[in-house]
């Protein structure tokens, strides 16, 4: 008897589907096999931010359970998956300048703030003409290693099937059943393709198309993630990521020239002596983004059968490990 099928192997189903075999419960993950949001996503973890340098909610609690979660995947793949780095936010106005002063003097927000540098104490190679702030317990996931070695995991389970999921095979009555599967309880992970589920379609999804740019250089930058609007991971010494736009209308997975050169302008503009790049990837997907910026988790008002475990836009690497006790 298989206690859950989870619909969806991005970030939420795997990490879902991992501690629920951790509980001892007996799941299925059915998964296209196709690239998903989660596996281009650049896995940024940032207790703090907006324009207003806000915690996201519940992030006392949140990020000791994400680094608990990720440190327990590296012991069992015997690999690093989360990597923890400074961030330098660079104030693009005085009234950025305005919002950090006041978060600093903040003590809940000692945990995750250091210094404001003046313009005075520049960073060679870097335009930080207002200055910038060190934030603390930052960093990125590495998304893609961490699927890939789950998806292993769970095929060693029997506990995955690359399959497409078709809504029209899901029978609820007189019991639940998709094709010959006969669970207690289906979880949908489908990130934006929940738009077309016909038990969820009507949540209030607001997805957002962005588009990812790796790159090769021969600059020097400071071993820290770069935020100016736009993001900046740095992979190794010669090896940066930028993302991501922003776009709302054209929700499609194809990467386009604008998109490239909007990232390549941004970085231009905080870097001016990073001329010489060479593109190494470039693509796009669409993040799973909710109206007020929550996730939606939990079981459907009429069909209890039916779960969703969705919606967390750009913060999954954040959030997913620590909302997972509705079904753990």
């Amino acid at each position: 008897m298989i206690d859950y099928l989870i619909i969806g192997q991005g970030l939420a189903g795997s990490l879902l589907g991992w501690k629920l075999i951790q509980r001892g419960s007996k799941i299925l993950i059915i998964d296209n096999g196709l690239e998903n949001a989660s596996q281009v996503a650049a896995g940024l973890i940032n207790p703090i931010t907006g324009m207003r340098f806000v915690k996201s909610g519940d992030v006392d609690t949140l990020l000791p359970a994400a680094k608990h979660c990720y440190a327990q995947l590296a012991d069992f793949f015997q690999q690093d998956f989360y990597i923890e780095k400074p961030m330098l936010r660079i104030f693009t106005s005085h009234n950025d300048l305005k919002n950090a002063t006041k978060r600093l003097a903040n003590p809940d927000y000692q945990a995750y703030l250091n210094d404001i540098h003046t313009p005075a104490n520049q960073i060679d190679n870097l335009e930080t003409p207002l200055g910038f702030l060190e934030q603390k317990q930052t960093g990125y996931l590495l998304t893609q290693p961490l699927l890939g070695c789950l998806k292993a995991f769970f095929i060693d389970q029997n506990s995955y099937r690359q399959i497409d999921f078709d809504y029209r095979d899901l029978q609820l009555q007189p019991y639940l059943r998709w094709q010959d599967i006969h669970p207690k309880q289906i979880i949908f992970c489908e990130g934006y393709k929940a738009a077309h589920n016909p038990w969820f379609s009507n949540l209030p999804f607001q997805p957002v198309k962005g588009e990812i740019l790796t790159l090769h250089h021969q600059s020097n930058l400071p071993d820290k993630i770069l935020n100016h609007g736009h993001w900046l991971i740095p992979l190794n010494a010669n090896q940066i990521r930028i993302g991501a736009t922003f776009d709302r209308e054209n929700l499609n997975t194809q990467t386009t020239e604008h998109g490239k050169q909007n990232l390549l302008t941004a970085l231009s503009q905080l870097v001016p002596q990073l001329t010489q790049t060479n593109l190494i990837n470039h693509v796009a997907n669409i993040r799973p983004c909710t109206l007020d910026k929550q996730p939606f988790i939990g079981s459907h008002p009429q069909h209890r059968q039916l779960a969703i475990f969705n919606g967390f836009g750009a913060k999954g690497s954040l959030q997913i490990p620590g909302v997972q006790s509705a079904f753990c």
